[in-house]
């Protein structure tokens, strides 16, 4: 059922609601493009209906994104009916590219789209008049168009529903793709110009090989008004600039609430900041400064190689054939996954928390899902540093390609220095040392939030352990820069980092909170950009000391996708640990290992380390 708003203007009320989805297609020749089809209702008065220019913020009801997208309305028909209402029929073209899109194209007639709309405002007349519908003569003084419309890639949809506006052969229109034409169907100029950089259709090349300057002022152009990608834009600003000719562009920009009141999608203009959903997205050319392109990476990838690239990383003296570790407390010893997929392919497996006598974990309820997450208070059940070492370190030791590490906590300093001296007996690898653990009373967390304690608990271990040492560090720390650094200096051999989040949840029927200590972790992909800001913070400060001095970072939280990865391996991480993700998708470090390889031998990186830290700044 939709509701009304009223527009910021007062001239109207946006719709807002469900609709079906009527048709979606794939546009021939176009793997990612789509063709939606749906209808909505206007059962009020004052409802608006969409003007060349325009758009909606479109989601699935289903969906998995938190916000809509904006997508320009390719084409709309009004059809009145006998109860009053108006029938409006909305067609997008929409480019796959993201999660949201995604969605948005893989969605089945009849399922249900949530609709704003419409928003932004609309193509404006040559002489600056903003809100109002074009108004052109057809023809100009000699007899010839005096508008050119111009369209790139999925940038064709808003400018086609402007052609589709004007009287027919009262424009000429330039198409310009990739490969390929699509989304002319309704543009019936009087010279129709396509490109196409693989030469499929029309002229072989870009736009700048069919709109010149020498073409503009041939033609006679009064108006220019376009839409595609912001190096194509800018061509087109330049071009009609040289000219003397106006000139409109509709920009693109992420966006969050599409009703100007958020402030996310501002761009600087050369009238001052304007809100691309709200002042936008048509704007004169004049107004608009396009960015430098972005300065080149201080290490300059190779063209892209057919060799397969070195996923190899070496930490604190042990070589890991990949760098996706499984996180502690997600994958138990190694044995659980077994079933699913080899587990040999991973880079390490860490060990569930281990402490040197057997906890039976926290009572009540444990977990609790949470949008994006889980906050869990497990309390670190384990069966003990003796009956681990007797019974599940052997079987991960028995991987004989995956690394086995150990995660060590304890309540108390003496006990961390037991468990750390008996595994120093044993043949595991590595210890991770967990001084970050949220969820337990005692203990845990405690040694991981002041640098004081953080280097009095590594270094008792270190006294107790010739073992390769990596320190896990906690994001409740009030400075984890300072702690981190104080575990440098206490002899850790790695960092890893984060740990869970502090947090809690209620439970409303019984007015109490929901875990009985209170207190638990949250994890999860909510958490990600928290988790990745402190791994940069924390190799930022790294890369202060002298390089003798500097120990190797491994990341984790909220990590899912080989995007993610590749995220924080560029902020300065040497590997990665997945968690939460394996829950939800248990083939997801898998799948994160083949989009590292495939990331890094298309943009030509040969090594881990060529992409290790490349977006530190300093």
């Amino acid at each position: 059922m939709d509701t009304a708003q009223i527009d910021e203007s007062g001239k109207g009320c946006l719709f807002f609601g469900n609709a079906h989805v009527l048709n979606l297609t794939a546009v021939p020749g176009q793997h990612s493009v789509f063709l939606l089809e749906t209808e909505i209702v206007l059962d009020r008065p004052g409802q608006l209906a969409p003007k060349p220019g325009q758009f909606y913020e479109l989601r699935s009801a289903k969906s998995a994104v938190t916000f809509g997208r904006p997508i320009s309305v390719y084409h709309a028909a009004v059809e009145s009916q006998a109860d009053g209402r108006r029938a409006v029929r909305l067609r997008f073209l929409i480019l796959k590219k993201g999660n949201g899109t995604g969605e948005l194209c893989s969605m089945q007639p009849g399922e249900n789209l949530v609709l704003l709309g419409p928003l932004g405002n609309t193509w404006l007349r040559p002489n600056g008049t903003k809100n109002a519908a074009i108004q052109l003569e057809p023809f100009g003084t000699q007899g010839k168009p005096e508008v050119c419309i111009v369209g790139g890639g999925i940038g064709v949809a808003p400018v086609a529903y402007l052609a589709a506006s004007l009287a027919p052969q009262s424009y000429d229109f330039f198409a310009s793709f990739k490969t390929g034409s699509y989304g002319l169907d309704n543009v019936q100029a009087r010279e129709l110009v396509v490109t196409t950089d693989d030469g499929s259709v029309g002229i072989h090349g870009m736009l700048p090989k069919a709109l010149t300057e020498q073409k503009i002022r041939d033609a006679g152009y009064k108006v220019i008004f376009a839409c595609g990608p912001s190096p194509m834009l800018a061509y087109v600003q330049n071009v009609a600039d040289r000219c003397g000719v106006a000139c409109y562009l509709s920009l693109e920009h992420r966006m969050l609430c599409g009703m100007g009141a958020c402030l996310g999608c501002t761009i600087f203009t050369k009238d001052g900041n304007r809100r691309v959903c709200k002042d936008g997205p048509v704007f004169d050319a004049a107004l608009i400064t396009f960015p430098k392109p972005d300065a080149p990476h201080n290490v300059q990838p190779e063209p892209a190689s057919p060799k397969e690239p070195n996923l190899g990383v070496d930490i604190a003296g042990l070589h890991f054939q990949n760098p996706v570790f499984a996180a502690s407390g997600t994958f138990g010893y190694g044995q659980n996954y077994r079933g699913v997929f080899d587990v040999e392919q991973l880079g390490a497996i860490c060990s569930k928390g281990i402490t040197l006598e057997p906890r039976a974990g926290n009572p009540g309820e444990r977990i609790v899902e949470v949008p994006a997450g889980n906050i869990n208070s497990i309390g670190l059940e384990n069966p003990g540093v003796p009956h681990f070492i007797a019974h599940e370190l052997p079987q991960m030791l028995a991987l004989q390609k995956t690394v086995a590490i150990v995660n060590l906590a304890g309540g108390d300093l003496d006990s961390y220095v037991q468990g750390a001296a008996l595994l120093e007996k044993t043949a595991a690898p590595m210890i991770e040392l967990n001084i970050s653990c949220p969820n337990v009373k005692a203990g845990g967390m405690a040694w991981g939030i002041l640098p004081d304690a953080a280097k009095n608990c590594v270094a008792a271990v270190r006294s107790a352990t010739t073992k390769p040492l990596m320190v896990k560090l906690s994001p409740n720390a009030p400075d984890i820069r300072a702690v981190a650094m104080a575990c440098v200096e206490a002899g850790a051999d790695a960092l890893s980092l984060i740990n869970t989040v502090q947090a809690m949840a209620i439970d409303i029927e019984k007015a109490k909170p929901f875990f009985e200590n209170v207190r638990a972790g949250w994890c999860g992909p909510a958490i990600k950009p928290l988790a990745l800001r402190l791994v940069y913070d924390v190799v930022e400060e790294m890369n202060r000391l002298p390089p003798q001095k500097r120990i190797p970072v491994v990341g984790l939280g909220g990590i899912c996708t080989w995007q993610d990865a590749v995220e924080f391996i560029m902020a300065g991480a040497s590997a990665i640990e997945v968690g939460t993700a394996t829950f939800f998708n248990p083939t997801a470090m898998l799948s994160i290992i083949k989009g590292l390889a495939t990331f890094m031998r298309t943009h030509g990186y040969a090594t881990i380390q060529d992409l290790c830290g490349i977006a530190q700044t300093a």
